[in-house]
């Protein structure tokens, strides 16, 4: 069975390990929200930081979200820059999935000095 989106969320892991292999752990997560779409774009993706994306509910806009980063506008990135990955994290990315109809997305954690990640689809 192949992977949704399966050559893109490679490139997007490769982009992610050369920010993570580059700065190391320990910055805020902007920092490495900014140098992501660096190395995203340095690979001919097309990529947005701080998407706005509206939460629909019986085809009435209840909230607003930011998506950290949304390339090729198929996939988002949630970024954390934390000790560890919890499953208020995940949810978090399944309901940004579910809000925008989006069928992936990567949740990518530069806190810890090996790049830790995991890859979600609705």
């Amino acid at each position: 069975m192949e992977l949704l989106e399966k050559d893109l969320t490679e490139k997007i892991i490769a982009a992610c390990l050369e920010v993570s292999n580059e700065l190391g752990a320990g910055f805020l997560e902007s920092v490495y929200e900014r140098a992501l779409l660096i190395a995203l774009t340095d690979k001919g993706l097309k990529a947005e930081t701080q998407v706005p994306l509206k939460v629909v509910f019986r085809n009435r806009v209840v909230g607003d979200f930011y998506a950290d980063t949304l390339v090729e506008n198929l996939v988002i990135i949630e970024l954390k820059a934390v000790k560890s990955i919890g499953t208020e994290n995940e949810a978090q990315l399944i309901n940004y999935l579910k809000a925008t109809n989006k069928r992936v997305g990567l949740l990518v954690n530069f806190g810890k000095p090996k790049l830790e990640w995991k890859r979600f689809v609705y």
